[in-house]
Protein backbone atom coordinates (compact mmCIF):
# COMPACT_ATOMS: atom_id res chain seq x y z
CA UNK A 1 0.00 0.00 0.00
CA UNK A 2 1.45 3.33 -0.98
CA UNK A 3 1.84 6.26 1.36
CA UNK A 4 -0.85 8.15 -0.56
CA UNK A 5 -3.36 5.31 -0.22
CA UNK A 6 -2.68 5.20 3.52
CA UNK A 7 -3.10 8.97 3.87
CA UNK A 8 -6.38 8.88 1.92
CA UNK A 9 -7.77 6.18 4.21
CA UNK A 10 -6.61 8.09 7.30
CA UNK A 11 -8.24 11.28 6.03
CA UNK A 12 -11.53 9.50 5.34
CA UNK A 13 -11.81 7.78 8.73
CA UNK A 14 -10.06 10.22 11.10
CA UNK A 15 -12.06 11.66 13.97
CA UNK A 16 -10.14 14.95 14.08
CA UNK A 17 -7.24 16.58 12.23
CA UNK A 18 -4.02 14.62 12.63
CA UNK A 19 -5.78 11.50 13.86
CA UNK A 20 -3.78 8.47 12.74
CA UNK A 21 -4.33 5.99 15.55
CA UNK A 22 -7.99 5.88 16.47
CA UNK A 23 -9.77 2.54 16.27
CA UNK A 24 -11.64 3.66 13.16
CA UNK A 25 -8.44 4.43 11.26
CA UNK A 26 -6.71 1.26 12.43
CA UNK A 27 -9.64 -0.93 11.36
CA UNK A 28 -9.81 0.78 7.95
CA UNK A 29 -6.07 0.34 7.33
CA UNK A 30 -6.18 -3.29 8.44
CA UNK A 31 -9.15 -3.93 6.15
CA UNK A 32 -7.24 -2.53 3.17
CA UNK A 33 -4.18 -4.69 4.00
CA UNK A 34 -6.41 -7.75 4.47
CA UNK A 35 -8.00 -7.19 1.05
CA UNK A 36 -4.59 -6.83 -0.60
CA UNK A 37 -3.21 -9.94 1.08
CA UNK A 38 -6.32 -11.95 0.19
CA UNK A 39 -5.78 -11.12 -3.48
CA UNK A 40 -2.12 -12.17 -3.18
CA UNK A 41 -3.07 -15.49 -1.62
CA UNK A 42 -5.51 -16.28 -4.42
CA UNK A 43 -2.61 -16.56 -6.84
CA UNK A 44 0.01 -17.83 -4.35
CA UNK A 45 -1.86 -20.63 -2.65
CA UNK A 46 1.17 -22.19 -0.95
CA UNK A 47 2.41 -18.97 0.69
CA UNK A 48 1.77 -20.15 4.23
CA UNK A 49 3.74 -17.41 5.99
CA UNK A 50 1.58 -14.74 4.36
CA UNK A 51 -1.52 -16.73 5.31
CA UNK A 52 -0.34 -16.72 8.92
CA UNK A 53 0.11 -12.92 8.71
CA UNK A 54 -3.40 -12.62 7.26
CA UNK A 55 -4.86 -14.56 10.17
CA UNK A 56 -3.04 -12.29 12.64
CA UNK A 57 -4.39 -9.17 10.88
CA UNK A 58 -7.95 -10.51 10.85
CA UNK A 59 -7.72 -11.25 14.58
CA UNK A 60 -6.31 -7.79 15.31
CA UNK A 61 -9.16 -6.19 13.35
CA UNK A 62 -11.69 -8.34 15.20
CA UNK A 63 -10.30 -7.24 18.58
CA UNK A 64 -10.43 -3.58 17.55
CA UNK A 65 -14.01 -3.98 16.32
CA UNK A 66 -15.01 -5.69 19.56
CA UNK A 67 -13.50 -2.80 21.52
CA UNK A 68 -15.27 -0.24 19.35
CA UNK A 69 -18.60 -2.04 19.67
CA UNK A 70 -18.24 -2.00 23.45
CA UNK A 71 -17.29 1.70 23.60
CA UNK A 72 -19.47 3.27 20.89
CA UNK A 73 -22.08 1.18 19.10
CA UNK A 74 -23.00 3.88 16.55
CA UNK A 75 -19.38 4.35 15.38
CA UNK A 76 -19.06 0.57 15.13
CA UNK A 77 -22.19 0.27 12.98
CA UNK A 78 -21.12 3.15 10.72
CA UNK A 79 -17.64 1.67 10.29
CA UNK A 80 -18.73 -1.85 9.36
CA UNK A 81 -21.26 -0.39 6.94
CA UNK A 82 -18.67 1.84 5.23
CA UNK A 83 -16.09 -0.93 5.00
CA UNK A 84 -18.73 -3.54 4.09
CA UNK A 85 -17.43 -6.14 6.54
CA UNK A 86 -19.48 -8.63 8.58
CA UNK A 87 -21.90 -9.20 5.73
Amino acid sequence: MSRFDKQAIQKKFQRHDGDTGSSDVQVALLSKRIDMLTEHLKSHVKDHSSRYGLIKMVNARRRLLDYLKQKDESRYQRLIKELSIRR
